[in-house]
């Protein structure tokens, strides 16, 4: 951030300098980009820990999905299955980043400021000190699921199809605790609360990662500054040491290696809020709205998820033979309404049965289903359906969301699977 946004002031001319810095790319170090001129690339020579059967997106960036093989296999995602959508390389200054260990750091501090009554900082031994709270929750890419959208036309960006996607324990001080602790209040001004993380472009002007939140949204009343994620330091990679999690939001929301917290009048305008991160306020068609269209007043930014489901079993890639089978998966929204329904069609969506849900503990984590039926040798066209006690309910065909940046998917899952 500015000196001015830290103080709080911001001029227009300042406005629009920070709105039209470009998302830059990076350099990187020889050793990271060797590894991304190699033919295959090993995930665990990117991100040291890493499974080494992840499917890399950007070696340079180091990005990774998870298969849904290993994905399915357990109901809290271990550190080293999980997705990795990391926006600078973990080169250079930042090559600490590059691992699923703790990062080795001994202090770290959260300046709370901007339009902040009484500006403090936040130490991560006085996060230790504080009661910790835990939240198990999905977190989730927003490009998620990007490359469905091709069906209709290409949306540019990784082509993640359901793997950026994890169910996990985190575990920190409540954000309200935190502000009450330091003893801050918002200026009669204030209408967002802004946060910003160590991570930085490398480049001379490209832009910082930087997110906004309206005040008045109830979602921050559970979030949490996360100092563990399933009982252990949060690894480096995904964000460690201090992550801000707010539960149902996209990922990109969740700011990694927080390092500031400030009270502002207006959302952040530089690109990663202003510009990325953004889904159209109504559906737009290929070719007529593009990525270079996006404004504050056309486009909202990527908070809470969209209800949906997927298919873990079985995957076309299963064996599967004629008679009894489970067919299984898991569903999860926004965690404001509970999940009412989860429907399963063997015929492509002829017809539906319904599935057993199990609902659980946390709105926010992710929910399995279940169906037992019969299927006859040939092959199948298995479909999912999720709802909600508001209604929300996922569209048969996904494309009718199609956008330019290719987020928020929420198709009905399609799986075709042939039987013995």
């Amino acid at each position: 951030m500015t000196k001015d946004q830290k103080s709080g002031s911001m001029s227009r001319r300042q406005f629009h300098r920070l709105a039209g810095m470009t998302v830059a790319g990076a350099a990187v170090s020889p050793t990271v980009a060797r590894m991304a001129a190699a033919a295959t690339p090993n995930p665990s020579d990117i991100i040291a820990g890493v499974n080494p059967t992840m499917i890399i997106h950007n070696a340079k960036l180091g990005v990774m999905e998870t298969p849904l093989t290993l994905l399915r296999d357990h109901d809290i995602t271990p550190k080293e299955l999980m997705f990795i959508r990391n926006h600078f390389p973990p080169a250079g200054k930042q090559a600490w980043m590059a691992t699923t260990d703790a990062p080795m750091v001994k202090e770290w501090n959260i300046r709370i400021g901007g339009l902040a009554v009484r500006p403090r900082t936040i130490t991560l031994k006085d996060l230790e000190g504080m009661e910790q709270v835990k939240r198990v929750s999905v977190m989730q890419c927003a490009g998620n699921g990007r490359s469905f959208y091709a069906a209709k036309a290409k949306a540019p960006g990784g082509q993640w199809k359901h793997g950026g996607l994890a169910n996990v324990e985190w575990e920190g001080v409540p954000l309200k605790a935190v502000l009450d602790k330091a003893n801050v209040g918002p200026s009669v001004e204030a209408r967002f609360l802004t946060a910003n993380g160590a991570d930085e472009s490398p480049a001379a002007k490209g832009a910082d990662l930087i997110k906004s939140y309206h005040l008045e949204d109830t979602a921050l009343d559970h979030a949490i500054l996360a100092i563990k994620l399933n009982g252990e330091p949060i690894p480096a990679v995904h964000g460690g040491p201090v992550r801000l999690i707010i539960p149902g939001y996209y990922g990109n929301m969740n700011v990694k290696f927080l390092n500031e917290l400030s009270y502002e009048n207006m959302q952040s305008p530089t690109p990663f809020q202003s510009k990325a991160y953004r889904m159209v306020n109504k559906p737009v068609e290929p070719g007529k709205f593009t990525t270079r269209d996006y404004d504050l007043g056309n486009s909202h930014p990527t908070y809470g998820f969209k209800i949906m489901s997927v298919i873990f079993a079985p995957l076309a890639e299963d064996k599967v033979k004629a008679g009894p089978v489970e067919i299984r998966g898991v569903a999860w929204n926004d965690g404001t309404a509970p999940i009412t329904s989860v429907k399963v069609s063997k015929d492509g969506g002829k017809s539906w049965e319904q599935a057993t849900l199990k609902l659980s503990d946390s709105p926010w984590a992710w929910h399995h289903w279940s169906l037992k039926t019969n299927l006859s040798a040939g092959t199948h066209t298995l479909r999912v359906i999720a709802t909600d006690s508001l209604g929300r309910t996922q569209p048969i065909d996904g494309t009718a969301l199609w956008n330019p940046k290719g987020y928020e998917w929420n198709g009905v899952d399609l799986v075709k699977v042939t039987v013995s």
